[in-house]
């Protein structure tokens, strides 16, 4: 391929250089915050492991059965931390990449989505941080038997919560799919009103597997998800296509190599 080619915004190679650049871009943003946080690795975990620390007898620690827990635990917690800190950066990568290639009123529906992902995220950890940890350790910590020292291991309590975070935080999500279903034409809102029944009982259901055996967490997770599907009912009626909608030329659409 050519030099010229190969400079081209437009052509092949150019889109997957900039793709590089972008995917460049977003590891490093990880990495730098990493840096910066990694000298604060243990005080994160402490912070982390805080509503669990508050829910177990007096007198009772935490414990590391790895021989090396103590050290890699935190640091990769921190790593986590870092990407998820940076995920706003990465979306704005990935959205500048992607967005040439949209028309305007794609651009106007698709922003918000991006942004609203992000903070949906990172509400949903935030939900089960604050509300459902001090009920589920606490609820852990009640059903102890008599004799057993309740002990958790850091790494598997990292495990615990990570998953904890990742099922709140997919789950804050689903206005986010709905809404994308229906600007795609898979879905209209008026089936999503239909299957509201179905949805509350598949939102139980799912909250059973996702969280720990007991009524509070699963309610925790279970109300949520119903309150954001209406959300998503309410919200479908902004990006729900009409039947005759075509994709009409845009002067802001694709920007395309024009032939001279």
């Amino acid at each position: 391929m050519n030099q010229k080619a190969r400079h081209d915004p437009n052509s092949l190679m150019g889109h997957l250089l900039e793709l590089r650049n972008r995917l460049l871009k977003s590891i490093a943003s990880v990495l730098v915050i990493f840096l910066c946080l990694a000298y604060f690795a243990n005080d994160i975990y402490h912070l982390l492991a805080l509503p669990l620390l508050a829910s177990l007898p007096n007198g009772t620690t935490m414990i590391a059965t790895g021989v090396a827990s103590t050290f890699f635990v935190p640091f990769k917690l921190t790593f986590i931390v870092s990407f998820l800190l940076a995920v706003p950066y990465i979306l704005f990568q990935i959205w500048s990449f992607i967005a040439p290639a949209l028309y305007s009123k794609e651009k106007h529906l698709i922003a918000p989505l991006i942004a609203s992902s992000t903070i949906l995220f990172y509400g949903g950890i935030a939900f089960a941080y604050f509300l459902v940890f001090p009920l589920v350790f606490g609820f852990f910590t009640s059903v102890t038997p008599e004799g057993v020292v309740n002990a958790p291991d850091i790494s598997t309590y990292l495990d615990f919560v990570l998953q904890m975070f990742f099922a709140f935080g997919l789950s804050f999500e689903i206005p986010v799919a709905m809404l994308l279903l229906i600007w795609a034409g898979v879905v209209d809102r008026a089936s999503l009103i239909e299957k509201r029944a179905y949805f509350i009982v598949a939102s139980f259901v799912i909250a059973m597997f996702l969280t720990p055996p007991d009524v509070f967490s699963q309610t925790l997770l279970a109300v949520p998800m119903c309150l954001l599907y209406e959300v998503g009912i309410w919200l479908g009626r902004f990006y729900e296509r009409p039947k005759n909608d075509e994709d009409p030329d845009d002067v802001d659409g694709p920007q395309a190599n024009p032939q001279k």
